[in-house]
């Protein structure tokens, strides 16, 4: 593992690249300028001192002119600065050969073969490539650090909504039990029905609702099997009122995102008021939509920390929704001293079709 990683390492290594750049190029060369199929010293040599003089001009370009003028897109000083770059490298290239190889190596005795323009051909050729071999590796760079960044966006906002969702789970479970054990001290025959229900409800919060959607088909029952539970509580004096759309079935939501309005109905409505209590829960569809309206009675006797405890679950479900529905959903709540009155308006995904259907 440690060998591979250092393979890895290796491979991606700046100084490598270039050293391989320039093998290539050398060898290229070399190709061209040999005077036989055999390469002789002469030829060795030569080419090395042709790859020599290209160097400055090409480090400049890459060093200097690139980070500091065309990576700030000053377009007009990055052109004209590298075409006095080529032209310099022209010019190195035909110094080299007609002075400074008299000078550095006495035993041999060379020439520029080529003219100034074969001479700015070399130099822009070598320019040009080695510019979009860094501009390409560039945008290889910039584009694996924007997957590296959509995939942290991504796990970041799975994780604050798993967060989010599992602040909502303790209060129905609380509310759910109390319910139930409510109807047990009454002696009631309708005992078991809630169990049943309750039953129901915890086996989808718990294990059917940890996907990213869920059929319209079970989250609706289970918002029913809520209420009814809840009715249990809130007594017969209670004006509770609930209507779901008959046809559900193809359609797929973010799980329980309708599970602290409803509950808010019943902590902070029908539990904080002492006059006459009701409920209204009304879902319906249309189109791709999931429309529902839901209204209840102020809780006049509601205390500092009900309030802000409805507080924290609506600045929950705000959250969630930012994180699900981004720029696609609607929440508008309001009230006045008689009734809180919430509307939500959701997309729903389709339900992909069995693999053979």
């Amino acid at each position: 593992m440690n060998r591979m990683k250092n393979m890895r390492k290796f491979a991606g290594s700046r100084w490598l690249q270039h050293l391989l750049f320039w093998l290539l190029a050398y060898y290229i060369l070399l190709r061209i300028f040999a005077t036989s199929a055999d390469f002789q010293k002469i030829d060795l040599v030569y080419t090395m001192i042709f790859i020599a003089s290209l160097l400055p001009g090409v480090y400049l370009n890459l060093l200097v002119l690139i980070p500091r003028f065309l990576s700030r897109k000053m377009y007009f000083p990055y052109f004209f600065l590298l075409l006095a770059c080529i032209v310099a490298t022209a010019l190195l290239n035909i110094l080299t050969f007609s002075k400074l190889t008299d000078i550095i190596l006495p035993g041999y005795y060379f020439i520029s073969y080529y003219e100034f323009g074969d001479l700015l051909k070399f130099s822009l050729v070598f320019t040009a490539i080695t510019t979009l071999l860094k501009l390409s590796r560039g945008w290889f760079m910039l584009m694996e650090a924007r997957n590296e960044l959509v995939k942290l966006e991504k796990e970041n906002a799975e994780t604050r909504l798993d967060a989010l969702k599992n602040q909502v789970n303790p209060h129905f479970l609380f509310n759910s039990l109390a319910g139930i054990y409510s109807l047990v001290l009454q002696n009631s025959g309708k005992a078991p029905e809630f169990v049943l229900r309750l039953s129901d409800f915890l086996r989808y919060v718990l294990y059917e609702t940890s996907a990213g959607r869920v059929d319209l088909s079970r989250e609706l029952p289970a918002m029913n099997d809520y209420v009814e539970l809840q009715k249990l509580r809130a007594g017969k004096s209670a004006a509770i009122e609930i209507e779901l759309p008959a046809e559900t079935a193809g359609w797929q939501v973010a799980p329980l995102l309708l599970l602290p309005l409803i509950e808010n109905c019943f902590k902070h409505g029908i539990k904080g008021a002492a006059g006459p209590v009701f409920a209204k829960i009304l879902i319906s569809i249309s189109g791709n939509r999931l429309q529902a309206y839901i209204e209840n009675n102020m809780g006049v006797s509601a205390d500092e920390g009900a309030t802000k405890s409805r507080g924290i679950g609506l600045v929950n479900l705000r959250n969630r929704l930012e994180l699900l529905y981004p720029g696609d959903h609607e929440l508008k709540i309001s009230h006045d001293a008689v009734r809180f009155t919430v509307i939500l308006n959701i997309p729903m995904d389709e339900k992909a079709p069995l693999p053979g259907h």
